[in-house]
């Protein structure tokens, strides 16, 4: 059976539908992601309760969440630890997942873009680029038939133009602040970010009680 096959199936019950798993990436998005909740008819207080617990509950609807990594949401939806989950978008075009995205949860938004020193000119070949996102990066220089060799940086990726490990970054860029304060520009633009639902395709089938949870969500975010 191919890997995807068994990644698909991983989890899902055969006799009858078990309360909803719902993965939530922890920091700040959660707190864009209660209102949705409560719309929706969640109680959130355990979930946003100040603790250090990675299960919450709500004995209202009986659903389960767990609070993790943002890079880690996805993992436990295809694997089928969670039914859906909240995914931002570039977490999603970084690695390669399987998996049902409906809804645009219109939180979260920013772009992804390449960024660098407005009056450099590009002299390097191929073009040097620091990203935490590789894997967008390349697509985004391949697309547009530009040689690229993509560094992987973690951290202060900003930095990278500066000290000349690279001419250019591909980053998440909110409000353009901080590129504006180390005198770098937003050149390109890569792709719309946002947080969507994804759901595991075992789970949309075997548990009917997700799609009516999916059009409730859609109509809290308006889309």
């Amino acid at each position: 059976m191919p890997e995807r096959a068994r990644r698909r199936g991983r989890g899902a019950p055969e006799s009858a539908p078990s309360p909803l798993s719902v993965a939530l990436p922890k920091g700040r998005i959660l707190a864009q992601i209660a209102p949705l909740l409560t719309a929706v008819g969640v109680d959130v207080s355990d979930v946003l309760a100040d603790d250090r617990r990675l299960i919450r509950n709500d004995p209202k609807t009986g659903m389960r969440f767990f609070l993790l990594k943002p890079d880690d949401v996805p993992t436990w939806i295809e694997y089928g630890a969670a039914d859906l989950g909240v995914v931002g978008r570039d977490v999603l075009l970084e690695r390669d997942y399987d998996l049902y995205t409906p809804v645009n949860l219109g939180i979260g938004v920013c772009r992804m873009a390449v960024a660098g020193k407005p009056d450099r000119p590009r002299t390097s070949a191929p073009l040097r680029v620091a990203t935490k996102f590789p894997r967008i990066a390349a697509t985004h220089f391949a697309r547009s038939g530009t040689p690229a060799e993509v560094i992987l940086v973690n951290g202060s990726v900003e930095l990278a133009p500066l000290t000349g490990l690279s001419d250019v970054i591909v980053d998440l860029v909110e409000s353009g602040r901080t590129l504006k304060e180390n005198g770098l520009s937003v050149l390109e633009h890569v792709a719309d970010i946002s947080s969507l639902v994804a759901v595991n395709r075992s789970s949309l089938k075997l548990k009917p009680a997700i799609r009516p949870l999916l059009e409730a969500l859609a109509r809290a975010a308006g889309s």
